[in-house]
């Protein structure tokens, strides 16, 4: 695998990967296990060799860092009452896996079952999704084999993977006030839930994350070390797509043929010999996209940018999961709020981790979880908990000095949807993300049903020793439209943005891919990342962009000896 300056016969490859992300390092690994295939991953951030990307409780200098976060913020939000929210995406080798909360987390089989309706292709059932999702799997369950109790591992072989490169393990640390949250989550009717993945994620139980013996697994170390030193890969650190080159058949029909790269200090071009696969994510292949003619006419109009392919639905369909964060003080309870307060507990916090990889700098930003309904009429849980010991006023500011913890809440398919678009030609602007968030009565319903919930759970015996008082929003906002317009006060993104390419059937004039993700109109390129998803998954979004890079893998391979 080579790192270094191109040479001038380096400027042809068959593939070209765009984004050294979740997906772009996944994909990388696969092409280039044929020697026969020349490979190049670009990557606009630089190599994950800064420190704080493999401790886990890193992520706290990671987000809002230049090293390692493109420093997104979003347009002003109405829902949120005017204001606008920082958005982390990964600017470095492993993408948003190196600054993100590490959890394992599919979604709901309905979530992929809807796809392929949505798609008319069953190679997006949840059935046909499964084997994409064991196939990159090594989860501690099956490390020794069978079940100690019962002598039978089925029923999680049925459901995991062993062996893969992307690794998964329980969290290595208890809290007092998690254990009588999650009492109190069965006392008020959630069931306790032994895997979040087996297709139906409704319970209560802690987070699996994407960790190996106490640090960070990212994408890059799962799928770029195996494939360091082979001679047909090359990663290009540092290097920024300005645009795609598009040409023009003598029938009419546009090809994708290579990219533009800013790289040390120049504009140079590669191209590739069979296809270019975007895997920028949800904000940045959108904005590649339209910047190279290819999306809504009128907006590359607007912008001085020739409208190579009429693509409407190119940056719409943003979809993200909300999320309200409760906080509770609590009293004779040990919380990282004042663990973390003197001197002496950092110390003891830091030592801790340099001896056992265990503690509070192993944590994940959520440890606990819940998945749940709103209210009765749910025909499925589509409320997520993510609870902390712990309190602040957003990440990456300081801890509260009074003992507390946040029980923050999503809409899993929230109907509010939102847009990506460019703010000029120039490919080094920021685009305009905006969200629209609580932009509809059944979020803003749900916004509000959701933080009466909370107030249930915490009310519950199991809770009651710790004498909790509700700090954030505070007990005086009743109504639904109080609690609604306090979501939009105290609401922050966590984090997945998808659907800005969305996948669709031919005569969707909305989607942009087909259901095996080739761009319509474009032949020789596709987008492989957590845009294409039609619909937001129920839970965290990292597990699935993987399982779609895993498919997708197959399908240029299939698509290239098809058409050899």
């Amino acid at each position: 695998m080579t790192r270094g300056a191109s040479r001038p016969s380096d400027d042809v490859f068959d593939y070209i990967i765009v984004g050294g992300g979740s997906a772009g390092c996944l994909i990388a690994n696969r092409l280039s296990r044929d020697p026969a295939i020349r490979v190049l991953l670009l990557e606009a951030g630089r190599k994950d060799d800064y420190l704080w990307i493999h401790i886990p409780v890193g992520y706290l200098y990671c987000i809002g860092n230049p090293r390692t976060d493109w420093l997104f913020k979003t347009e002003p939000d109405a829902g949120l009452n005017g204001r606008s929210l920082r958005y982390p995406r990964g600017k470095t080798l492993g993408g948003c896996s190196s600054i993100n909360g590490m959890i394992y987390m599919r979604g709901q089989a309905r979530d992929f079952d809807g796809w392929a309706t949505t798609t008319g292709d069953d190679a997006w059932s949840w059935q046909n999704c499964l084997p994409d999702f064991k196939a990159h799997e090594d989860h501690f369950r099956l490390d020794d084999g069978a079940d100690p109790k019962t002598g039978d591992n089925s029923r999680f072989s049925d459901m995991h993977g062993h062996g893969g490169e992307w690794r998964i393990e329980k969290q290595r640390l208890r809290w007092d006030i998690l254990e009588s949250f999650a009492e109190a989550a069965v006392e008020a009717g959630i069931p306790r839930s032994e895997d979040f993945n087996s297709g139906d994620n409704e319970g209560v139980g802690y987070f699996e994350v994407n960790q190996r013996s106490g640090w960070r697994w990212n994408t890059s170390k799962a799928f770029l070390r195996p494939a360091k030193g082979r001679p047909n890969l090359s990663v290009w650190t540092q290097s920024h797509v300005e645009r795609l080159i598009l040409e023009t058949s003598g029938s009419g029909r546009k090809r994708c043929a290579g990219v533009v790269v800013q790289r040390q200090g120049r504009s140079v071009q590669v191209r590739a010999r069979r296809e270019v696969i975007l895997s920028a994510g949800a904000i940045g292949s959108p904005q590649l996209l339209q910047l190279s003619g290819i999306g809504p006419a009128g907006l590359l109009k607007q912008h001085g940018i020739e409208v190579a392919h009429d693509l409407p639905g190119v940056g719409e369909n943003l979809q993200d999961h909300l999320q309200i964060r409760t906080v509770f003080k609590v009293g004779k309870a040990k919380t990282l709020n004042t663990l973390a307060g003197s001197v002496f507990g950092k110390a003891m916090i830091g030592l801790e981790y340099v001896l056992k990889r265990s503690g509070p700098m192993s944590m994940s930003p959520s440890q606990l979880g819940a998945f749940t309904r709103s209210d009765d009429s749910q025909p499925h849980a589509n409320l997520e908990y993510h609870v902390q010991p712990l309190s602040l006023d957003a990440f990456g500011e300081p801890l509260h000095t009074v003992p507390a913890f946040t029980a923050s809440v999503c809409n899993l398919n929230p109907t509010s949807v939102g847009s990506v678009r460019i703010r000029s030609a120039d490919f080094s602007d920021a685009p305009a993300i905006a969200p629209n968030y609580l932009s509809t009565e059944e979020d803003r319903k749900i916004a509000a049903d959701s933080l009466r919930q909370v107030r249930k759970i915490v009310a519950q015996p199991a809770l009651a020793k710790y004498k909790p008082e509700e700090w954030k929003p505070g007990i005086q906002y009743q109504t639904d439209e109080e609690l609604a317009t306090l979501a939009g006060d105290i609401a922050s993104t966590i984090f997945h943005p998808v659907g800005t390419t969305r996948m669709g059937r031919h005569d969707d004039p909305m989607a942009v891919v087909d259901s095996r993700l080739r761009v319509r109109g474009i032949s020789d390129l596709r987008v492989v990342d957590a845009g294409v998803m039609p619909n937001i998954t129920s839970g965290n979004t990292n597990a699935p962009t993987l399982m779609i890079a895993e498919k997708a893998a197959a399908f240029i391979l299939q698509d290239a000896a098809e058409n050899a």
